[in-house]
């Protein structure tokens, strides 16, 4: 599921009930489902049945802390989006989840609904324009090697790699393949720093509203 869908899955980690029904009343309905467990073991049981875009543990719970669960999510479920909540303002703390869990951004308790939605909004973009990205690469770089393979007339052996993906060999594809790639990296530059402009208007509209 992408941030395009009309509606995105968010499940909400945390051992005290409460806090994760308050956060779940300010994620619009038509926009986000929200689902809830109060320990890891329950969330493990959600991300096998659902599929889930975005999680956000709290840290220190009873059994498996926050940052080894979302470690484990990151090794499980490489695409899920993972934010973690602190009550504690531990550098440490910090980097640990930053280097284990891979984590996305690192709030501290108590956390601003207001500030989590449009960070969960910007992770959902990001993902969706980088897959796009990354489809959009693959595509040219088949036409490209295709297109170089007609101009130079050689019969060229054509491998894919797992995503389907056309592989060339060194020395196979000339400069003008290289110009068109370098060309569209710089294009989904642009676009990137063009959402993320967008995203800080809005989100600098809402905490002035």
């Amino acid at each position: 599921m992408t941030a395009s869908s009309t509606e995105a899955n968010i499940l909400l980690v945390d051992d005290e009930s409460h806090v994760s029904a308050a956060l779940s009343r300010h994620f619009p309905k038509q926009a986000y489902q929200v689902f809830a467990a109060t320990s890891a073991a329950e969330a493990y049981d959600i991300l096998d049945r659902r599929s889930i875009d975005v999680v956000v543990s709290d840290e220190r719970m009873p059994g498996e802390s926050g940052t080894v669960f979302l470690s484990n999510v990151r090794r499980r479920f490489p695409k899920t989006i993972r934010i973690i909540l602190s009550g504690q303002a531990s550098l440490e703390a910090a980097v640990r989840a930053i280097n284990e869990g891979e984590v996305y951004r690192f709030f501290l308790k108590p956390c601003n609904p207001t500030d989590l939605l449009f960070t969960i909004q910007r992770a959902l973009e990001h993902r969706r324009l980088t897959e796009k990205s990354w489809a959009l690469l693959r595509e040219f770089r088949m036409q490209a090697a295709m297109l170089e393979a007609t101009q130079s007339g050689q019969l060229l052996q054509v491998q894919r790699d797992a995503s389907g993906a056309i592989l060339i060999e060194e020395g196979d594809a000339g400069d003008s393949v290289d110009a068109l790639l370098n060309e569209i990296e710089a294009s989904m530059a642009r676009e990137r720093q063009r959402l993320t402009r967008m995203l800080d208007t809005q989100s600098m509209r809402a905490m002035t509203d």
